[in-house]
C-alpha cells in the first residue's frame, strides 16, 4: 500500500487543529474564514448549516473562557477530491471550571481551490 502524501496530510491536519483550538480559545467569532455556507456542524446534538449559524452557535456557548488541550489528533485522506478527515481528543476547561471535560471532535477538510482548506462537517461530542 502506498502512501502518497502522507506527510501532506498529517501535517495539514496538525496546522489545521493547531490553529482551530488557538483561535476557538481566543476568539471564537475570527473562525468564520474556516468555513462556508455548505459547511455544517453538530455540536452535541444541535446541527447547524452555513458560516453564519455555525458562528452563532460557537459564539452562544455558555462559557466566556473556555482552553482547549488536545491529547491526539489522527487524520486520513477522504476522497478523490483531496479531502481530509480529522480526528481530535482531548480535554477542556471552561471559565472557572477546574476539572477538564474530555471530548472528541471530527473535521471533514475540503479544498477550497486556492491552496487551502476549509470545514465541510465539524461534530464536537463531550464524553462523558
Amino acid at each position: 500500500m502506498k502512501l502518497t502524501g502522507f506527510l501532506d496530510f498529517a501535517t495539514i491536519a496538525q496546522q489545521f487543529t493547531q490553529f482551530y483550538y488557538n483561535t476557538f480559545d481566543e476568539n471564537r467569532q475570527n473562525l468564520a474564514s474556516l468555513y462556508r455556507d455548505q459547511s455544517m456542524l453538530t455540536f452535541e446534538t444541535s446541527a447547524v448549516q452555513g458560516i453564519s449559524s455555525i458562528i452563532e452557535k460557537l459564539t452562544s456557548l455558555p462559557f466566556l473562557r473556555v482552553r482547549h488541550q488536545v491529547a491526539t489528533t489522527d487524520a486520513q485522506p477522504s476522497n478523490e477530491a483531496g479531502g481530509i478527515l480529522v480526528m481530535v481528543t482531548g480535554a477542556l476547561l471552561v471559565d472557572e471550571e477546574e476539572r477538564p471535560m474530555n471530548y472528541t471532535q471530527v473535521f471533514q477538510l475540503m479544498p477550497d481551490g486556492q491552496g487551502s482548506y476549509f470545514v465541510f462537517n465539524d461534530v464536537f461530542k463531550l464524553i462523558y
